[in-house]
């Protein structure tokens, strides 16, 4: 659970400094139309386990299997962060940003100090999703 608090705090840190229109080095990489696909993609993926977890508990299969769950849940935590902290994993990885364009049309980040700070923040939001997600699965066991 501390990377649940780890992850909020970020996230209030995120707000404080983040402007959507201008790309700022492992702090944001993505503009509106960027983020609203991640905010889809976070609620399809809570859709998704919220359904799996209900099917499981139906079928009543062996317990073990919930832990299927941290599949859709890192997906879910995944979508969310990267909206909320305006910044891309796959992005921040790949060494580049959209924060002006229609949605998909990417920009090179050229500097490689700029693209160490952009990994380092990919590989941070991969890990509190992956947390976020074996956590909820976890839990789920308790049901």
């Amino acid at each position: 659970m501390q990377a649940v608090a780890v992850a909020v705090a970020v996230l209030v840190q995120n707000k404080k400094t983040t402007r959507s229109n201008e790309y700022i080095p492992g702090v944001c990489n993505i503009g509106e139309a960027e983020r609203a696909k991640r905010r889809q993609s976070g609620i399809i993926s809570t859709l998704v386990a919220i359904v799996l977890l209900v099917l499981l508990v139906a079928i009543d299969a062996p317990r073990g299997w919930r832990l299927l769950l941290i599949l859709p849940v890192a997906g879910a935590a995944t979508g969310f962060l990267q909206d909320a902290m305006h910044f891309c994993a796959g992005f921040g990885l790949k060494g580049v940003f959209n924060v002006i364009n229609s949605a998909g049309i990417t920009d090179s980040v050229d500097l490689e100090e700029f693209r160490k700070k952009d990994r380092r923040k990919a590989l941070q939001i991969s890990g509190y999703s992956l947390a976020i997600g074996t956590g909820i699965a976890l839990l789920s066991l308790l049901i």
